[in-house]
């Protein structure tokens, strides 16, 4: 009997025990619907003796960034197309528009501009500034026809800006003139050298300005400005339009000469801009190798050759400026460097 009486004891203290558990069991319950967490730790801890370690900071995630890629860069705002002869579309006609009285720039329906603005969707539009004749001076004070200055177009806006200028800088003009006309045959081509060498030296110093200037209007754009193509063939060999192969060959050198000054004068302006960790680019694209195969006297010549004016006795102004295929191919190296971009990140992000 006694050992029955001890046992139903036990019993009952075994089922207190599981309600006491129970009960505390549905209290932990309670706590954890009716009490913030950080409540809910403290009264763990004090009853349980665990999750008493401090509750880890809020860590802050901050948005994450990327840089944008050349082609985003240079269609996200305005396109515009500066420059001389080469960017103006010179030498190649098509309509009656393109040598209207009223078109002091001879900007021709195919210039490379317009096959620029036509492929890429620049979100704000494309402006046509380019002016036959123009010089260093021209971009950056306007022309003496009235035509404005033409770094004055280009604002916060834009996002991408073609450029071809130093030509007229460096009298190609006069230099060719000298090489043509010539009575009887003499040796005045070559005898210009050192006329030539004081032009580029000034040329020099007014293209890092007109640089400069694009580069603090339009700070977020790429600059991209292009060389000049050889005009004669390396190999053919022959003498036309009154120039000598021996005079072909040095015009070709003082191209490259050319070409090599503006690239330098280029590539100093972009390192500027990365020195001071800028969003913007200059960019140089070399033209001197691109009609390669295509010169004035080649069979499928990209340029014009000479064309004279008789009664006037000069040269007409498509001579030596490329034809309708030559500016086709001016496009698609500009086009390429477009996509492509700089061999370097610009610093852009969204």
């Amino acid at each position: 009997m006694a050992e029955s009486g001890t046992g139903r004891g036990r019993v009952r203290d075994i089922l207190g025990r599981r309600r006491v558990v129970a009960v505390l069991g549905v209290l932990v319950s309670l706590v954890a619907v009716t009490v913030p967490a950080a409540a809910f730790d403290t009264v763990r801890c004090g009853v349980f003796g665990s999750g008493c370690e401090p509750a880890p900071a809020p860590r802050f995630e901050p948005p994450r960034m990327r840089l944008l890629s050349a082609l985003d860069i240079a269609t996200q705002g305005k396109y515009v197309a500066l420059g001389d002869s080469y960017s103006a579309g010179e030498g190649a006609y098509r309509i009656s528009a393109d040598l209207a009285p009223g078109n002091r720039c001879h900007r021709t329906s195919q210039a490379y501009f317009h096959a620029i603005a036509g492929t890429f969707p620049f979100r704000k539009g494309a402006a046509f500034w380019a002016c036959s004749g123009a010089t260093t001076d021209d971009v950056l004070r306007g022309g003496n026809d009235g035509e404005p200055p033409q770094v004055d177009q280009v604002n916060g806006d834009t996002s991408l800006v073609t450029l071809s200028i130093g030509g007229n800088d460096a009298g190609f003009a006069r230099v060719l003139a000298g090489c043509v006309v010539r009575l009887p045959w003499s040796g005045g081509c070559q005898e210009q050298a050192t006329q030539i060498a004081g032009r580029f030296q000034t040329l020099r110093t007014s293209l890092r300005t007109v640089l400069d200037r694009i580069v603090v209007k339009a700070p977020s754009a790429r600059v991209i400005v292009l060389g000049y193509p050889r005009l004669f063939s390396e190999t053919a060999g022959r003498s036309f339009d009154n120039i000598s192969v021996d005079d072909q060959r040095w015009l070709n050198l003082r191209a490259k000469e050319l070409g090599d000054l503006i690239r330098q004068v280029a590539q100093a302006a972009d390192q500027r801009i990365v020195a001071a960790r800028g969003p913007g680019s200059v960019e140089f694209v070399d033209l001197l190798h691109g009609f390669a195969g295509h010169e004035i006297g080649t069979e499928d010549p990209y340029l014009n050759g000479l064309e004279v004016n008789l009664s006037a006795l000069a040269a007409e102004a498509r001579s030596f400026h490329p034809n309708a295929a030559g500016y086709r191919r001016l496009a698609q190296l500009v086009s390429r460097q477009i996509t492509k971009g700089p061999a370097r990140p610009i610093l852009q992000f969204r």
